[in-house]
């Protein structure tokens, strides 16, 4: 597994060799977070029920936080985001690599320190000593102190690596795996709610964006689900490869 997820700058050597058009350039537009937006972003709108994300026109891996905005937001050593699951798997192909399991993906993050609950063992980061991640410090979705350094994408290789030597696999962004969102329930709001995410696939590891006031999901064994074409500016992704053992 690679020790960090995919930068900038490994993307964009994807990009010149290959000439790839991510899909939200396709597009032409990603979502973004609301305090976020750059100075030149055009009127933007709001997601129901989540208002501070925003579709903002011209956002994409290199323009972060709308169109005109890469010499500001973008460093070539900090995660690649605004990346489908589709955009990951082209990657992929092109690295000779493929994206993890969930199941391998968890086992990594624990580092070989059997079941707990995060990749430093089980210590809870909180918003003013202990900042093992990066996530969100204050109240979300309006004051985030940044008490870790950081109010969106940190380097890849930031904070203390885990057990495996492998950096931010909590926090910092959301990482695709290969494996389809499922979620088992004998609840029918349950149910009814999966029923529309059928093509959906798994996301892990949270967000600068998480709180545990809001969203839980900086633990090891919590997920998340969005369809493959989706971008948004806290998803990116890591690179795992098959070792081919050769028999004497």
């Amino acid at each position: 597994m690679g020790a960090d997820t995919v930068s900038n700058a490994e993307f964009k050597a994807f990009v010149e060799d290959t000439g790839y058009e991510t899909e939200a350039e396709r597009y032409g537009w990603s979502f973004v977070f609301w305090s976020h937006l750059s100075d030149g972003a055009r009127a933007t709108h709001a997601v129901d029920g989540v208002e501070w994300w925003r579709r903002v026109e011209g956002s994409n891996w290199r323009d972060i936080t709308g169109a005109g905005s890469t010499e500001e937001t973008w460093h070539a050593d900090h995660p690649a985001v605004h990346i489908s699951w589709n955009d990951a798997r082209a990657y992929a192909e092109w690295v000779g690599g493929r994206l993890p399991t969930e199941a391998e993906w968890e086992h990594a993050a624990r580092g070989g320190l059997g079941d707990v609950r995060y990749p430093w063992g089980e210590d809870e980061p909180d918003d003013e000593t202990f900042h093992p991640c990066n996530i969100w410090q204050g109240a979300f979705p309006t004051n985030n102190s940044c008490a870790d350094g950081y109010a969106t994408t940190a380097p890849t290789r930031s904070f203390l690596p885990n057990g495996y030597g492998l950096f931010n696999m909590v926090g910092n962004v959301w990482e695709w795996t290969a494996d389809p969102f499922r979620i088992k329930s004998l609840k029918k709001s349950t149910r009814e709610r999966i029923s529309l995410m059928r093509g959906h696939k798994v996301l892990k590891g949270g967000s600068y964006l998480c709180h545990r006031s809001y969203c839980y999901r900086y633990r090891i064994s919590a997920r998340t689900g969005n369809s493959p074409d989706s971008t948004t500016a806290h998803q990116g992704f890591r690179m795992v490869w098959d070792i081919q053992r050769v028999a004497r």
